[in-house]
């Protein structure tokens, strides 16, 4: 498009800018044009410009500078932990028990301090019988009668922020590692220029008018329309794209699944987050001394410690099963079973909580339910664990029900979101006998996706089950992660919103 078509298409700030870069002989940041009284706002500028710059008339040099500033500066009053640490043992004639300075510096501050004189060399520690100490270094003597580095930054960042160029990137990490001290402030410079096409542009002589952009019914009714002159516009120009509102995609991958399950003629169930062990774990065979129940894998409840199970009859039972193993021919698992540990309230492991109390109300054949629930473990958080997660849960209660047809189901199911080739495995969990594995064929490699197999007569005869249960549990995050090539499970939860405005709807 040649210069005086665009010319004609531009709004009325655009016409501003130019003129006014023109008056700057072609150049000007947003703070020279606001302060010649130009225009009021830096937004109002930059949106002008950024129009500008679409239209091949200006180009926007920006310049991103780095800068560290004193969060507060009331901790920085304080003076650093080591410091007044090495005050006090100074005070104490260079050498102080550790108890005393823990008498001084109480709340764990002291602790705080400790770390740094160590990690600093300022101090030793001393032990001597029972007691340790804290003596003075040649180098923590000196820091009595001098500034150390990082005070010596902190004192120029309390009169102004520092230019990264400025600081030792070393104190500044170390600094950065003291919560509360120093944070980044970044400074954009913006400068505003025209291209050649702007100045051609300018040149043209153009007037500064106001026209009209909406035709309104009061612009019609009152005639006005005849006397104003519209702006014309530009078909062609750039304009921002729209988004529209869309879920998640993980609640369309749960909404799929859950259609699958509908389809095939299953019942939605579900359970609390919170659960007594009985539940959770005794009511499916896992002995009470089992690793499971650890602190290392479980969520334990300190409000309510406890939770009263009810049912006298149904505990009966379960404690008969893991002493004795019942009517079932098993031996159970022998011991004394404690009421009181299958109280601890805990934060459920798993979604087959959901399936057992489905199956103490449903016993008799035949029955399909599944859920799709959040689960609690004491795990680290890495990029292939969360400690809350998701499972998809199912039963099925046939009286043809077959570790075949658990396979046939669990086959159609991964097929259906996209796998075609699923391999099983065995496996041993507490609760089914047979069990197994399911993994599927991925990137060049097998990827383990989760667990099923058919309920121990331990589980199901103290709910008068007479027919095989059936019983998978898949991982929802990581069926998701395979699905669009995900590597870290945090990505699917800290969501960019750039990647949610670009996933694909389906």
């Amino acid at each position: 498009m040649i210069v005086s078509e665009i010319v004609e298409g531009l709004s009325y700030n655009e016409r501003k800018l130019l003129i006014a870069l023109s008056a700057f002989k072609g150049a000007a940041s947003p703070a020279d044009l606001i302060k010649a009284g130009e225009f009021g706002l830096e937004v109002e500028i930059m949106g002008a410009a950024s129009w500008l710059e679409s239209k091949g008339l200006v180009k926007i040099d920006e310049k991103v500078q780095k800068f560290f500033e004193i969060v507060d500066k009331e901790i920085i009053g304080k003076g650093l932990p080591e410091r007044r640490a090495i005050a006090f043992i100074n005070e104490s004639g260079g050498r102080m028990d550790m108890n005393v300075l823990s008498e001084k510096m109480p709340g764990g501050e002291d602790k705080i301090a400790v770390g740094w004189l160590k990690r600093k060399g300022l101090a030793d520690i001393v032990p001597e019988g029972v007691s340790k100490f804290l003596a003075l270094t040649d180098k923590g003597r000196a820091a009595i009668r001098s500034k150390m580095e990082d005070e010596a930054l902190l004192e120029r960042m309390m009169s102004s922020p520092v230019h990264e160029k400025d600081a030792d990137p070393n104190l500044i990490k170390d600094l950065k590692g003291r919560q509360g001290m120093i944070q980044d402030r970044i400074v954009t410079a913006r400068t505003i220029i025209l291209t050649d096409e702007g100045k051609e542009a300018a040149a043209t002589g153009i007037e500064l008018k106001e026209e009209v952009t909406d035709v309104t019914d009061r612009l019609i009714q009152s005639g006005d329309w005849a006397n104003v002159q519209f702006r014309k516009y530009d078909v062609g120009t750039f304009a921002p794209s729209v988004t529209p509102a869309k879920k998640h995609p993980l609640t369309r991958l749960g909404n799929e699944i859950r259609q699958l399950f509908m389809n095939m003629g299953f019942s939605e169930m579900s359970s609390e987050y919170v659960q007594p062990a009985f539940w959770n774990l005794d009511v499916l065979f896992t002995p009470q001394d089992h690793p499971a129940r650890d602190l290392q894998d479980t969520f334990y409840l300190d409000n309510p410690p406890r939770l009263d199970i009810g049912d006298d009859d149904l505990v009966r039972r379960v404690k008969d099963i893991h002493e004795r193993g019942g009517n079932t021919g098993s031996t159970g698992w022998g011991g004394t079973w404690s009421k009181e540990k299958a109280e601890a309230a805990l934060l459920r492991t798993h979604s087959t909580v959901s399936s057992i109390r489905y199956i103490a109300e449903h016993p008799d054949a035949p029955q399909k339910a599944f859920s799709i629930s959040r689960i609690f473990r004491n795990e680290s958080i890495d990029s292939t664990h969360l400690p809350e997660f998701t499972q998809i849960e199912g039963i099925v209660i046939d009286e043809n029900g077959s570790f075949d047809m658990l396979i046939s189901m669990i086959k159609d199911f991964y097929a259906s979101m996209g796998f075609g080739q699923v391999r099983i495995r065995p496996a041993y969990f507490p609760y089914t006998e047979p069990s197994l594995e399911v993994e599927v064929f991925f990137n060049g490699k097998w990827m383990e996706l989760g667990g099923a197999g058919i309920f121990r007569p331990e589980v199901t005869e103290p709910f008068g089950v007479k027919h095989p249960v059936l019983a998978w549990g898949f991982g929802f995050e990581r069926l998701a992660m395979l699905k669009w090539d995900i590597r870290d499970i945090r990505d699917l939860y800290i969501s960019d919103m750039d990647d949610l405005k670009k996933n694909t709807v389906f």
